[in-house]
């Protein structure tokens, strides 16, 4: 038969065996508190459902292609086990409100280990802030050298970011959980169903309002690719200044060995291939949540088979998160920062340019004029071969009467001191920052 196995899902909707189990055995136990079904079918089938969990759990599940999904193998398979009575749990719910639950039950678990694969992060991240707290490094802009900042400062900066894809997860949360079951195929159902109790079963903390929607609603799936690819999009942002920073013209980081792989050939390298894989796969998590949104955009109500296609993407961008941040986590804790050679990168250059022209507006000069008078002084020092600790005072008063001996005082530590506004680069609030940083990962 062509096209066969065309429309069976099995192979991969398989691991929602826990969420449609337990699905099942809270639609069982409300059925029977109604009257629906008998307390003894009911225990019936709850018994059956956790032989069936045992089994594939310990891999010993026959699974039957032919059945296409989990929801008809797991019935199936209850039929062999328990009989005829088997044929009671499906009595109100439909495939429909069934797997649009078991969705629901999968994402927030979901949730739940992507934030503590962020915190773990985030751990490492404190880690490595709190062991290099005096090391002075340049910041960038446009990749071009441009003020002395705090190595720890600049790796809080991923740490907000975290803070902020935490949010979104969070957010996302509230809005996966809703209890969908009840809604039928897509009409709501004629039996007495206490929608409240399932809910309170499966630890959802609100029922759907409409049932059409219920059946075809993936806006969660959505969420959690869309809050996925955000997360994704940082992460990336960090493998590429560990790779750029593990390169012999930066030399900042030393990558540990269980994080980086040597050459074919060369026997001098060491490449980061974890950063670099972090960075590929952020692709991935895009394609998924761009192919899904895709899939989407021309369904109309309700329920239609298109979205059987929402499972292998969400459990892609789930397995590439979760491993990413597993494998990020333990390259952020291997690293090795060179304060030596990030202080020599900023002692180079002029990054104290912009402290010359606050000096100047210190004496009253507009910030305009200092900018000017400083842009000349650079060009003039860049064209005698010196840095501005190089200058005497006579040469700093070709430029500006208002330059006086303090000017010679401007250094790297008066520059990170001078920053001690809120969020600024002192070493004061980069200390304060770092202390609530921690409390948030407690």
């Amino acid at each position: 038969m062509r096209g066969k196995g065309y429309t069976t899902s099995i192979s991969y909707d398989r691991r929602l065996y826990k969420e449609d189990i337990a699905g099942s055995v809270a639609h069982v136990k409300m059925l029977a508190s109604q009257g629906i079904l008998s307390s003894s079918d009911a225990e019936k089938i709850v018994s059956g459902l956790e032989v069936i969990f045992r089994e594939i759990a310990e891999e010993l599940f026959p699974w039957k292609e032919e059945l296409e999904d989990i929801h008809m193998n797991v019935e199936a398979r209850l039929h062999e086990i328990i009989g005829s009575v088997a044929g009671r749990m499906h009595t109100a719910r439909s495939r429909n409100d069934q797997v649009t639950t078991d969705l629901r039950l999968y994402v927030k678990s979901s949730i739940d280990a992507t934030l503590m694969g962020i915190i773990d992060l985030q751990r490492a991240i404190l880690g490595q802030a709190e062991k290099n707290i005096s090391v002075v490094m340049p910041g960038y802009t446009h990749l071009q050298r441009a003020q002395p900042v705090l190595l720890a400062h600049h790796l809080l900066a991923y740490f907000e970011m975290m803070e902020r894809d935490k949010h979104r997860f969070q957010e996302a949360f509230t809005r996966v959980d809703v209890m969908p079951l009840g809604s039928g195929a897509l009409a709501g159902s004629p039996y007495p169903l206490d929608r409240n109790f399932v809910a309170r079963e499966l630890g959802f903390s609100r029922i759907s309002s409409n049932s059409m929607d219920a059946v075809s609603d993936r806006d969660f799936v959505l969420d959690y690719m869309y809050a996925s690819a955000v997360l994704m999009t940082h992460l990336s942002r960090l493998a590429e200044e560990m790779v750029l920073w593990s390169s012999e013209e930066f030399g900042f980081v030393r990558m540990g060995d269980d994080h980086s792989t040597g050459s074919s050939i060369m026997p001098q390298k060491r490449n980061p291939d974890f950063a670099e894989l972090g960075r590929g796969r952020s692709g991935r998590v895009y394609g998924n949540l761009v192919g899904f949104l895709t899939t989407l955009k021309g369904l109309p109500l309700t329920y239609n088979r298109d979205l059987q296609e929402d499972k292998e993407s969400l459990f892609d961008s789930v397995d590439t998160v979760q491993s990413t941040l597993e494998a990020f986590t333990g390259m952020l804790e291997d690293v090795w920062f060179d304060s030596d050679r990030m202080l020599e990168a900023t002692d180079k250059g002029f990054m104290l340019a912009t402290d010359l022209a606050d000096y100047l507006v210190g004496r009253g000069l507009p910030f305009r004029e200092s900018y000017d008078v400083v842009k000349a002084l650079t060009t003039y020092a860049q064209t005698a071969n010196k840095s501005f600790k190089q200058l005497s005072l006579a040469e700093y008063q070709q430029f500006s009467s208002l330059f006086e001996s303090e000017v010679l005082k401007i250094d790297l530590k008066s520059s990170l001191m001078a920053r001690s506004l809120p969020g600024g680069t002192a070493p004061s609030k980069v200390k304060s920052e770092l202390r609530r940083a921690r409390k948030k990962c407690m």
